[in-house]
């Protein structure tokens, strides 16, 4: 199956050059779960180039028949099935590089492209770093080392630096080593389908994009509570916790998804620049509106400190000073074990200023479900059917994978397809990570404490305060 795409980014990919894509951490957890499925799913689709091979890179020695056992394994486990694509064709063009890769020694990955560069003859490489955050910077080093950057993409997983000094150490080692306009850092996110639609149906719908400001709306709720532990990432998480691992990256750039100012245009790279631009005007977060928790048990998680201080919840409030949001709070909630597990943006709409009717408490709202392919929920005061003159709150939903046609590609299925069609506008920019990075300044090096709360609940009572007068629309 073919994506339908009217812009011709299909025929840009299939059309490609011979591209040889080298995966990082190829046998590690990312890959298993998210990397490895999405290629498979790209080449189903017939949206990876004519001519192609992709190079597993790790420090095993695993030949290229155990590799192609192991994603065939992966695939088995984490879909979308072998047997549901064309696997004989696809598990022809897996190779491995075993022996690691730093400046000093490339491993096998030397020999394993000039093998490839004879059977191919590829004139484009992808690197993809789908590794640890702490080697970005020695990998990227060495692929200037071994002189791997010509014609060239580099996609890095978040996140792009674990503090303020360690994103500007990697910013410039990678510009150093790169130029920006072949730089893809990934948040996957921005490659939801529902997040995409944020500014489709703001950008083409007046209704809706006439009340995209502070005259009509008066919070944006950005909520993405979670269900699940950290058993099977432990120590990862407890030198990252949410802030580190949601705030600064995913919630960040929804927000500026839905604060920017309309782009010049529609192209990726107008998009981008809007969307970063308006990041430069987040007023650094304060953390006297900042509440973050640690839910109970967390320290005695195999992997996890006995004295952790990590939190494992995090909500703000977010303000954006610009003429159309300012005085308008945006209000960020993430945390883990929580009571229900959902991605939802909801521009809470204002009361009439003048009005004869008693309105409802529940207010109205316009709601973006980014989970999966999505839905689109609006909230408005109704007179109830009846013989009175009742009023409540109805809603009305759009759910987007029941549009006729809809072909929907999977965040990672979405970002690699753009990385192979030169398109980086749902990929983050140097100039707006150093803003983030500027936002949580004040809160990173005033961190309040952890506050406890139970699993299964919504996290610690004080982050209902934050969004007084109102409420979460979620789990209150």
């Amino acid at each position: 199956m073919a994506a339908s795409d009217s812009d011709g980014t299909q025929a840009t990919v299939q059309d490609q050059p011979p591209t040889v894509f080298v995966l990082f951490g190829a046998t590690g957890d990312l890959a298993k779960r998210m990397v490895l499925p999405a290629f498979f799913t790209l080449a189903a689709k017939g949206l990876l180039p004519k001519e192609y091979l992709l190079v597993g890179n790790g420090r095993g020695d695993v030949s290229h028949e155990d590799f192609k056992g192991h994603v065939h394994d992966v695939l088995t486990e984490f879909g979308p099935h072998p047997d549901e694509g064309p696997w004989d064709d696809f598990s022809s063009r897996l190779r491995f590089a075993g022996g690691g890769f730093d400046s000093e020694d490339p491993g096998s990955l030397l020999d394993v492209l000039a093998e490839a560069e004879k059977e191919i003859g590829h004139q484009l490489t992808v690197h993809y770093f789908a590794v640890p955050p702490t080697t970005f910077v020695e990998n990227t080093k060495a692929l200037g080392a071994h002189d791997l950057t010509g014609n060239a993409r580099v996609v890095y997983e978040k996140p792009f630096g674990t503090s303020p000094q360690s994103f500007a150490e990697l910013n410039d080692v990678v510009h150093e080593v790169l130029d920006e306009d072949v730089v893809y850092r990934i948040d996957h996110f921005l490659g939801k389908e529902a997040t995409q639609n944020l500014h489709v149906l703001r950008f083409a719908n007046t209704l809706i994009g006439d009340a995209w400001n502070a005259e009509h709306v008066s919070s944006v709720q950005i909520d993405v509570p979670e269900t699940l532990d950290i058993t099977d990432r432990a120590k990862f998480y407890d030198s990252t916790g949410a802030l580190l691992d949601m705030v600064v990256t995913h919630l960040l750039q929804v927000a500026a998804e839905v604060a920017m100012e309309p782009p010049a245009s529609m192209s990726a790279a107008d998009l981008q620049s809007a969307r970063e631009e308006v990041i430069s005007h987040f007023r650094p977060i304060d953390p006297a509106e900042v509440v973050l928790g640690q839910f109970d048990g967390y320290r005695d998680v195999d992997g996890v400190a006995d004295d952790s201080t990590m939190d494992t919840f995090a909500a703000c409030r977010l303000w954006v000073d610009t003429d159309r949001w300012r005085g308008v709070p945006f209000l960020l909630r993430t945390g883990k074990m929580l009571a229900e597990g959902h991605q939802q943006v909801s521009l809470i709409l204002k009361q009439p200023d003048t009005t004869e009717f008693q309105v409802p408490d529940e207010q109205g709202a316009m709601i973006f479900d980014l989970s999966g392919t999505g839905a689109v929920k609006v909230s408005l005061v109704v007179k109830r059917p009846g013989p009175g003159l009742e009023l409540a709150t109805g809603d009305a939903d759009l759910v987007l994978a029941e549009l006729p046609d809809s072909d929907a590609l999977q965040p990672y299925v979405r970002l690699i397809h753009d990385v192979l069609a030169g398109e980086r506008g749902l990929f983050t920019r140097s100039d707006g990570l150093a803003a983030t990075w500027k936002v949580l300044g004040p809160l990173l090096a005033d961190r309040p404490e952890v506050q406890p709360y139970a699993p299964g609940s919504w996290g610690p009572a004080a982050a209902a305060d934050l969004a007084a007068p109102h409420r979460w629309l979620l789990g209150q």
